[in-house]
């Protein structure tokens, strides 16, 4: 009869409940149990099944029952009882019969509860099956799925920790992922350690659980007798597969692992490109000998650990080695420049996570230039490869030595382009070059493709200082477009200057000029003290993240002890009026008398005379007259006149009979120091005189 009360069959979960209908019917008996008479009727089959003949039978249930161990006969009894009292129609299960012969066979019994019409039972009438080869074929089958099962968590095994691997960039990382707990649940080991080669030697570099390792096994030889030592020496695992078999062949480390309840033990190589760099100890608690199938998914794992190793190694090698060039390639040391507080950075796209020889061009300087003058500059070469580096470090020495020389901004962007247009490269590059005048507080900006730089005021507000450019660095060479224009900002004491590259500007998924809102937001709210600024604008840098170098150079202008201006009266004077020249030389008069100078007063007016004249007459343009006083040891007077001319003055010999060439001839034996520089599309020309305190 059908099996129609699932909740009465106390079937094991895994135990077959409906067998193969052919091999039933050949182990089939039936049985009618009369509860009335308190007899059992069963045919010849069933007393095949029961192991009895027909003439030993003699109805009662109870001759039947003697053939049930204890155990089982009570479990029936209790499954028959239930039933009938819960008011079942059914009831099965497996039970064990005991033969003649001592030997047990498995049997499934399955009774049909007849009740009256009050409900009560009064008949049962079920079959009998052997189900001895029914469930030695289901244990069979279970065993097979279980092994399946072990199989496949042993291959995930190797698959997360493969997995996790890959995101290993340096030798900690694919130390950590070996060390996670995690792991060692998943591999079922009670303890690991693990061991890099070094120099004929193996250097423990993890272990898990802390204090898994043997003291004194820290740094051993590859020839010493320990099982991870031959593992390496021989380039094959080596599976201990029990205590015996760790004490017989490893006796000097067993003495040691005595208490730690190891039964079994595997020991890897890990091996790159045919030879050893490491070795990792599995140890177990809870198990004896390795299958097949273990072995292959250990040795899977060992290999899948050493290509993690061996790439990490390799990363670790390249970087250094590409960080080393970097730094190379940059200014070893920054000079200290009278009148600025100047800090420098540089952050590796490494930082940022890439894989392989990802450096960047990207490069900081600082010129020391005459006159108080200093040049800052910051530029970034395309690429990001060894390559980028080294143009990188090229550039960098050719843009030094042209400014050294004493160009003008213009003049040494545009032939540090055609320097590299004549490289044999094709790379370009972006640059910003300031020449600062740090005792006047002017600054001269040329741009070939950079971002603007950015000056943090007085008050602490931060803005973008606009400047024209030009193209990047060698392409303006190569579509002859050589003309940099030069902006011109005041900076004044107190304020900074922030000149730095894309990879500082640039956010995954922003825009750039959402980017360069976001590094004005952090300067303003940055430290005044530059060298704190700096630090504060690289770690936001580090903690955003990127894959692109970053160099940052941030110069803070400070009032210079020995030349602090202390006054600055500035005129504009426009060409052809007469009255207003007039008027600037009364009021330098005025102003320079009120400054104390009147025994050089004549000097002064005669000076700034001809240059304003020379100014309006050779430009045809207006002129801009400003009078400082710097303050110090050797108090100075400083005169600038700027036109919009770009052609720069040079002094020359008028002869006896000429009647032009003596101005600058002047300006040079009446004044300290004079100079000529360029400002925007025009020029300054300049002049100082020593004009010490008068007594009252």
């Amino acid at each position: 009869m059908a099996d129609q009360g699932a909740s009465a069959l106390s079937l094991p979960e895994d135990w077959p409940a409906h067998p193969d209908p052919i091999l039933a019917l050949n182990r089939m008996g039936s049985f009618d149990w009369d509860l009335d008479a308190g007899l059992v009727h069963m045919d010849a089959q069933g007393h095949r099944i029961f192991d009895i003949t027909p003439e030993e039978h003699d109805g009662r249930p109870g001759t039947l029952g003697d053939r049930l161990p204890g155990s089982e006969r009570e479990r029936l009894d209790a499954l028959v009882a239930q039933a009938m009292k819960d008011g079942s129609e059914n009831y099965g299960t497996y039970v064990r019969l005991r033969r003649r012969d001592g030997s047990l066979r498995w049997t499934h019994v399955q009774g049909y509860i007849r009740r009256d019409e009050t409900g009560r039972p009064r008949r049962i009438i079920g079959i009998l099956r052997d189900a001895t080869e029914e469930l030695r074929e289901s244990a069979a089958r279970r065993e097979r799925a279980a092994q399946d099962a072990a199989r496949r968590e042993q291959t995930n095994v190797v698959e997360i920790a493969t997995a996790a691997l890959a995101h290993a960039r340096t030798v900690q990382d694919v130390i950590d992922v070996v060390k996670d707990t995690h792991g060692l649940a998943l591999l079922g080991a009670r303890s690991l350690v693990l061991g890099l080669v070094e120099a004929g030697r193996i250097r423990l570099v993890a272990e898990g659980p802390e204090g898994a390792s043997v003291p004194g096994t820290d740094v051993t030889r590859i020839d010493e007798p320990y099982p991870m030592s031959e593992a390496v020496r021989t380039l094959s695992p080596r599976f201990i597969e029990s205590p015996e078999d760790f004490a017989e062949h490893y006796p000097v480390l067993w003495p040691h692992i005595t208490g730690l309840n190891i039964t079994s033990a595997a020991y890897l190589p890990l091996i790159a490109h045919a030879r050893p760099i490491g070795g990792m100890g599995l140890l177990y608690s809870d198990r004896r000998g390795f299958s097949p199938e273990e072995r292959n998914v250990l040795v899977a794992l060992g290999s899948s650990i050493a290509q993690s190793l061996q790439r990490a190694m390799l990363f670790e090698q390249e970087k250094d080695l590409a960080q080393g060039l970097q730094q190379a390639m940059l200014p070893r040391t920054i000079p200290s420049v009278p009148g600025a507080d100047v800090a420098v950075r540089y952050r590796s796209g490494y930082a940022g996570g890439s894989l392989g020889r990802d450096i960047g061009g990207d490069w900081y300087d600082l010129i020391p230039l005459p006159g108080g003058r200093v040049g800052a500059v910051i530029g970034d070469v395309q690429g990001h490869d060894t390559h980028a580096a080294a143009v990188m470090g090229q550039l960098r020495i050719v843009l030094r030595a042209y400014a050294a020389e004493g160009h003008t901004p213009a003049t040494v962007m545009a032939r540090s382009s055609v320097f590299l247009h004549e490289l044999d490269t094709d790379r370009f590059a972006t640059c910003l070059y300031a020449e600062a005048d740090l005792s006047t507080g002017i600054v001269q900006l040329v741009r070939a493709g950079h971002i603007d730089p950015l000056v943090r005021l007085g008050d602490g507000s931060c803005r973008r200082v606009t400047a024209d450019g030009g193209l990047p660095l060698g392409l303006s060479a190569e579509f002859g477009s050589l003309e940099y224009p030069v902006s011109t900002m005041e900076l004044d004491p107190g304020q900074c200057l922030v000149l730095c590259t894309d990879g500082l500007v640039e956010q995954p998924g922003a825009d750039l000029d959402d980017g360069m809102r976001a590094l004005i937001e952090a300067v303003a709210d940055g430290p005044e003290d530059a060298r704190k600024l700096a630090d504060r604008l690289m770690d936001l840098a580090e903690e955003r993240g990127g894959d692109d170098d970053v160099a940052l150079l941030v110069l803070r202008r400070r009032a210079l002890a020995e030349r602090q201006p202390v006054g600055r009266l500035q005129w504009h004077v426009a060409p052809g009026d007469p009255e207003d020249l007039a008027q600037v030389r009364h009021m330098i008069r005025d102003g320079v008398r009120s400054w104390g100078a009147r025994e050089r007063s004549y000097e002064i007016e005669l000076v700034a005379d001809e240059l304003i004249t020379n100014a309006l007459m050779h430009t045809e343009g207006a002129a801009v007259v400003t009078l400082r006083v710097l303050s110090g040891t050797d108090r100075r007077l400083r005169i600038e006149v700027e036109d919009s001319a770009s052609t720069l003055p040079h002094r020359r010999d008028p002869g006896e009979q000429g009647l032009s060439g003596r101005g600058l001839l002047l300006v040079d034996r009446l004044t300290d120091v004079w100079g000529v520089e360029a400002r925007g599309g025009g020029k300054c020309l300049w002049c100082e005189f020593v004009v010490p305190e008068e007594r009252s």
